[in-house]
């Protein structure tokens, strides 16, 4: 009888394997399978018409998928959705699809390759492989933005103990830093009736804004304001929230905002910060693999305790407190110097 290999062993093999799962994922969200799912089973020569692909290859991905849990195999070579896949429609509120293709484009795989080169010099590896940051990158290509900004949705949604995890009634009007379309925003606004909001992002992406506003009642009370948070701004603001931003940025591109968020405000506002907190040694896997995303992709970084407090003593702020505001971030408090 033969001897298994090592658990080691095998969960090595995995890892190295990992990356055909995803891009099977992402061809799966691409081609809407998920969608064409969801009236009930279909034969996967129905799915192969669909979506104009070829059916014995179609096959051959779905029953890999489903292998892992992703779809149901039936009998006669037909599909239909689980509760895993069911979050591949994008009609669903928490859609991962755009996350997936996101993850999985193009430009991020290529960025991803030049990982050794981030480590060797330290560099960002998009910029590195690309020739742009994925800033420049998605300004050139509005699909890849759109896709960004629906992941970001999703992300926003996702994470509503964000919105529990602080007294946002607190504040009359709440900035939203980088705010995407809204999703933030409406989810805030939603719990707290009394509050208004601006919602400040780039020309490009506030302007998708107002869909995301009115399908959650809040268009009337959010004032929509288009920019760059490295020239300025809007004033008028009781607390300035910046979430998954700065996480985003290296540490000196941090400071620049944060003056720049602090010359808006008066001393009794506040800055709200919602970003990872890096944890101890051997733990903490999401922070720490968020961190290599920020390195290869964006540019940035995650941040322990200390660096947090050091980086906002720097742009004029004074930690206030921390405190978990989901499986996956803080809610970081500070007040002007």
């Amino acid at each position: 009888m033969g001897v298994p290999p090592p658990r080691e062993f095998t969960e090595l093999m995995g890892l190295a394997r990992a990356y055909q799962r995803s891009q099977a994922l992402a061809v799966a969200a691409r081609l809407r399978i998920a969608d064409a799912l969801a009236a009930g089973p279909r034969s996967v020569a129905d799915l192969a018409s669909a979506t104009d692909t070829d059916a014995p290859t179609l096959y051959r991905l779905l029953r890999a998928l489903a292998s892992i849990g992703v779809f149901t195999e039936l009998a006669e070579r037909s599909f239909a959705n689980n509760p895993a896949s069911e979050y591949l429609r994008s009609d669903h509120e928490l859609s991962v699809a755009p996350a997936v293709e996101m993850f999985c484009a193009g430009y991020e795989w290529t960025a991803w390759g030049a990982l050794d080169h981030s480590v060797r010099t330290g560099e960002n590896a998009a910029t590195h492989a690309l020739g742009m940051d994925v800033w420049e990158y998605r300004r050139h290509d509005p699909e890849a933005g759109r896709t960004f900004d629906a992941a970001m949705r999703t992300l926003a949604r996702g994470n509503r103990d964000e919105v529990a995890a602080h007294d946002f009634a607190s504040y009359p009007v709440i900035a939203d830093i980088g705010g995407g379309t809204g999703a933030f925003v409406c989810a805030v606004l939603s719990e707290n009736p009394r509050q208004r909001a601006i919602l400040f992002d780039q020309p490009h992406v506030v302007v998708n804004a107002p869909p995301t506003l009115a399908a959650a009642g809040v268009e009337e009370r959010v004032e929509v304001v288009g920019g760059s948070f490295f020239d300025g701004v809007p004033p008028g603001a009781d607390a300035y929230v910046l979430r998954r931003i700065l996480h985003d940025w290296t540490d000196d591109a941090c400071v620049e905002i944060l003056c720049n968020v602090r010359r808006s405000m008066t001393p009794a506002a506040r800055l709200i910060v919602i970003d990872a907190v890096v944890g101890p040694p051997n733990e903490d896997p999401f922070a720490k693999w968020l961190d290599l995303m920020m390195l290869v992709s964006a540019g940035g970084r995650e941040r322990t305790d200390e660096e947090w407090v050091a980086l906002l003593a720097e742009g004029g702020f004074r930690w206030v407190s921390t405190a978990a505001a989901s499986a996956t971030s803080s809610m970081i408090v500070a007040e002007p110097v």
